[in-house]
Formats: structure tokens, sequence, C-alpha cells
């Protein structure tokens, strides 16, 4: 059985296409886990009405994305678990090609599908690709590139193939890959999480795999926002967090010299001439964090963010 698990957080509609092309496309032998992640209304009487199927999990707490999962985890009982951007909609024999895909190959750990920009009606122009697998993080930079990305689906990839990290928006993990390597750190909150689970996978023996067979649509930025304080904060928190927990100390030391080198005055700077303060100030933020953050518990509070969302 493969247990679905996927994230509501103040946007009910976009789950709900989520849960109708999974009612199209899950086929027989599935069971779906809604997490509710403190949003401001509960869904909770709706998804028992309209999908009663649902396994629904109310927080009322955000636990933001890997607390989110993991407490959907908790509630599943299949034997692969299959993680799903609400903003994701899954089309025909997804499920199946990355079963085929595992079954193939033990050692695979995590596997994500070729994952698409979704369009207003998908199938009615060019897919675009958002996902095909991606390089490893730079051990200077911090930085690393996403193969296909933006470029016309003409069918060009057809092998599945390793790569360096899974895509959070559609991951599949066998529950014993999952016993083994244990679940998601929760102190990342938003963004890197999965960069992160995918090297604790694989330091647990495993090997993280793309499957292009497979495909999935992903409405990219929907709940956070293509620009704004949380995400700026986020991401370049937990970029420096990712290498903090992930490379060498002599790493960690030479990343640290790029970093105030280049990466602080260049964002500085381009902030700045936009007099984009708020995302300056959120940017700043973010780098402080990871000085004056030096011990973090596994069960830690994620820090409050203050910032207003622009």
């Amino acid at each position: 059985m493969v247990s679905i698990i996927t994230i509501n957080y103040n946007s009910l509609e976009v789950t709900c296409e989520l849960l109708e092309s999974v009612r199209r496309f899950g086929g027989k032998d599935i069971e779906v886990v809604v997490v509710d992640n403190a949003s401001v209304e509960d869904p909770g009487n709706f998804l028992k009405i309209h999908f009663p199927e649902v396994i629904y999990v109310r927080s009322e707490k955000n636990l933001g994305f890997a607390g989110g999962n993991n407490l959907g985890i908790k509630a599943s009982k299949g034997d692969f678990l299959f993680f799903l951007n609400n903003d994701a909609e899954l089309t025909a024999g997804a499920i199946e090609t990355l079963l085929a895909l595992f079954s193939t190959n033990s050692g695979i750990g995590i596997a994500s599908p070729k994952i698409c920009y979704h369009n207003a009606r998908p199938g009615s122009e060019p897919d675009v690709i958002q996902y095909l697998g991606t390089t490893h993080v730079h051990p200077l930079t911090a930085r690393n590139s996403t193969f296909g990305e933006r470029e016309i689906d003409n069918g060009q990839y057809q092998k599945a193939q390793p790569t360096a990290y899974a895509h959070g928006a559609a991951m599949m993990v066998p529950r014993e890959v999952l016993n083994k390597a244990g679940m998601m750190s929760e102190d990342f909150f938003l963004y890197y999480e999965e960069l992160d689970w995918c090297e604790q996978i694989r330091r647990a023996g495993f090997d993280v795999w793309v499957e292009p067979n497979a495909k999935i649509y992903h409405k990219e930025s929907y709940s956070v926002g293509k620009i704004s304080a949380l995400k700026t904060y986020y991401i370049n928190r937990n970029r420096l967090f990712f290498m903090r927990r992930n490379r060498t100390k002599g790493q960690w030391r030479a990343f640290c010299v790029f970093l105030f080198m280049f990466t602080i005055p260049k964002n500085t700077l381009m902030f700045a001439l936009k007099g984009d303060w708020v995302n300056l100030k959120a940017f700043l933020k973010a780098i402080r964090w990871n000085f004056t953050e030096q011990t973090i518990r596994p069960d830690s509070t994620p820090l409050t963010f203050s910032l207003r969302a622009t």
C-alpha cells in the first residue's frame, strides 16, 4: 500500500484539486493522509463530507514542512510513503511507475518523479519541466543546479537515474528506508529539509533517484509566495544550516569565507539598491541566526518569524 501524505495550510481549494487528481489517478491500493498545519479555518468537516476517504490530522500549531509530514507519517500505514505538496497534481501511472523503480533496485532510498510547472489546463500546451534531478550542493558556494529546469518537455528524458536530491514537492520513500534513516529534521521548518533528508538517507546506505517516466504538475510557491520576507529568511537561514549539518568543519570554514566576502555584500547591495528593507532585514537575520544558535535540539521549536511577508 502507498500512503500519500500532503499538508494543507490556508489553501483548501488547492488541496482539493490535489485530492481530485488522486481520485482520478491514484489507483486502488492507496490511502491519503491530509495534515492541516494550523490553518485559520479548520477544514476537517469539509474534507469529511467531500473526501470521506481521507485520513485527516489537525495540528493546532504550524509545524512547518518537516513537522507536518512527520505527523502524517505517524498516521500512515503504507509500505511506501509518497509525499506530495498540496499544490501538486498527480498524473496517470505516476505512482505505479515509481513503485516499479523501487522493485528493480533495493538500494534506492528515495525517488522523485519528473516535475512540470502547472499550466492553466495541463495538456493544452507543451509542458515545461521544473525538476529532473539536481547536482550536489557545492561545498564552497552552497549552491546547486536543477537539471531540465524550464526546458520544454519533448520526452527527451526517459532514463531513471541517480541524482543528488529529491524534490520536496513529490518524493516517494519505502517505509523500511524511513525506519533505518529516520524522519526529516524539524529544525529547518521551511526549505532545505528534503535536501538534508536526502543526505541523511544517503548516510544510511541508500541512493537518491529521479524517474522521468512518472510525472506530476506543480503550482510552485503557492502558499509562501514567490518573493516574501518569509521565503528570504528561511532559504538563507537554512542554506547555512544545511552546510553546518552536512559538511566538514574545513568545508564550513571555507564556505564562511565565501559568505562574508561575496554572498553578504552582494545581497546587501542588491536589496539596498531596490530599497527592499524588509527582505534585507530578513536576510541579515537569517545569517545572524546561524552564528548565534550554536546548539539545536532535535525537538527544538522553530524560530518565530516576526517580519511581515510582502
